[in-house]
């Protein structure tokens, strides 16, 4: 399915639980994107647990690993479509993860589930993320593409015994399949004799604890060659009122080149909180 515009885009997300974008980043960014990646792959361990896989490679971190990732993290129509889709709920995106997933021959069908799984608040009044996976590799029915469970997503999916039968997610590098964090979804079975490579790229509510733990994965000395806007996604940014401060201030003052042993704590507060304390200050101010 082809979604032109981010508001498109969000549009078929809310109908469906997913869009499949088709060559939405050139194959040769995709390529170097790849390449940056490949000996990291050869160098990390299958994975243990059912949920992972065992026959399935994981890492993270991957904003610092290449600058090609670093283009899918800020990718305009799929900001643009998450901000649209989760601003209702939160001030300000965050990064949720940056993973790379290399699928081996041998490995079975994951278990289907839901990635807002992975936090206990109410579900169906909001969503809480929306995970955009891209293809290093051509993803197929034999190689473990992605299967998604269409209408599966919300509070009306979610009531479903059944999440109905699922579409393979097959597309070639450059796409990107958009989903949210409430369409049930899970890898495919390898039953080919190649790897299917991919990285998935996540965002969520700003005021979420993240899946991937984004201080540890871009502490500031790497977080600070960043352009300003990853950096924030990966972490250094508050989201009002008041919430992820570094003493009381943004954390993004972590990214300067003089930091001062101390620092003193600045509100950081919605309009709305800002005009209702003015005038609480304001009247205690006259009362004194």
């Amino acid at each position: 399915m082809t979604c032109l515009s981010s508001s498109a885009l969000a549009h078929e997300l809310r109908e469906t639980g997913y869009c499949i974008v088709p060559d939405l980043i050139p194959p040769n960014a995709i390529a170097a994107l790849d390449a940056d990646l490949d000996p990291v792959f050869a160098a990390t361990p299958f994975g243990r647990g059912d949920f992972y896989g065992h026959r399935t490679k994981r890492f993270g971190a991957l904003l610092k690993r290449s600058v090609w990732a670093q283009a899918l993290a800020l990718e305009p129509k799929i900001l643009a479509m998450v901000r649209e889709l989760l601003g209702e709920a939160c001030e300000t995106i965050q990064l949720n993860v940056a993973q790379a997933i290399e699928i081996h021959p041998g490995e079975i069908r994951q278990f289907p589930h839901r990635d807002h799984d992975m936090w206990t608040g109410e579900k169906g009044a909001h969503e809480y993320l929306v995970n955009v996976i891209w293809p290093l590799t051509p993803f197929t029915a034999e190689n473990g593409a992605t299967h998604i469970y269409p209408h599966s997503h919300g509070a009306n999916g979610m009531a479903k015994m059944d999440p109905g039968e699922p579409v393979v997610a097959a597309c070639g590098p450059g796409a990107a399949i958009c989903f949210l964090g409430s369409t049930a979804h899970g890898a495919g079975a390898n039953i080919s004799d190649k790897v299917r490579r991919g990285v998935v790229i996540g965002y969520s509510l700003g005021w979420l604890k993240p899946y991937e733990n984004l201080w540890l994965a871009y502490p500031p000395e790497i977080a600070r060659t960043f352009p300003p806007e990853l950096a924030a996604l990966a972490g250094y940014r508050q989201h009002r009122p008041n919430l992820g401060n570094y003493e009381g201030q943004c954390p993004s003052v972590l990214l300067g080149d003089d930091i001062p042993d101390h620092i003193g704590a600045v509100d950081a507060l919605r309009p709305d909180q800002m005009e209702m304390l003015a005038a609480f200050a304001a009247a205690e101010r006259r009362g004194a």
